[in-house]
Order: structure tokens, then sequence, then C-alpha cells
């Protein structure tokens, strides 16, 4: 699907993909733990009949578990980590002026 209009500097198109099924089904995992509710979830979401929702409940949920699987994460199993996120503040000219002798200003050095 895509959408066309003319603008000054020419055509521009947008692409639009309507959501899948598998995306209703990685909302579902995220918002309910157990099948059934994740299938219901579907269902509502999709507008898909049950074996559908199902097939693609079942299908998504061992692709999940393989995922899990591939990332591990270093040091101690079970241990609070600490994350430290700072703001640089960014680096601004001052609105405070050189300093110049009245005698310079006169000519006068």
């Amino acid at each position: 699907m895509s959408e066309t209009w003319e603008t000054k500097d020419g055509r521009r198109r947008v692409r639009r993909d309507p959501p899948t099924i598998d995306d209703a089904v990685l909302a579902a995992q995220g918002l309910a733990d157990d099948i059934d509710s994740q299938i219901e979830i579907v269902m509502s979401l999709m507008n898909v009949s049950a074996e559908a929702a199902r097939d693609a409940v079942l299908k998504n949920g061992l692709r999940k578990d393989k995922e899990a699987d591939r990332f591990t994460v270093a040091g101690r199993s079970g241990a609070p980590r600490t994350v430290v996120v700072e703001r640089r503040a960014p680096r601004r000219p001052t609105g405070a002026r050189p300093v110049i002798s009245a005698s310079y200003q006169r000519g006068r050095i």
C-alpha cells in the first residue's frame, strides 16, 4: 500500500504496511503470560479465527524461547545492575563581553 501526492519538489510516496498477525502476537505476549489470554488478545486485535490465532501464538511462542536463549548477561546471576546516565550540558557562549579598559577605548594604550 502506498500513497502518492505532488509537492513543489516532485512526487512523494509513503509506504504504509498494515499490522500483521505476528505483530499482534508480540503485543499479546507482552500483555499476557498464558496462551489462552494471548489467543483472545490476538483474536480481538486482528479479527481472525481462534484456530489462526492459536497457530500464530504457538508458532511465535517457540521463536520467543529461542531468542531468549541467545542473550546472556555477564556477571553474577541475579545481581542488580546499575546504569548511570549523565547529561552533558551543551557548550554555549556566555553573554558577558570581555572587559575593555577605559584607556583602550579612547585610543590610549
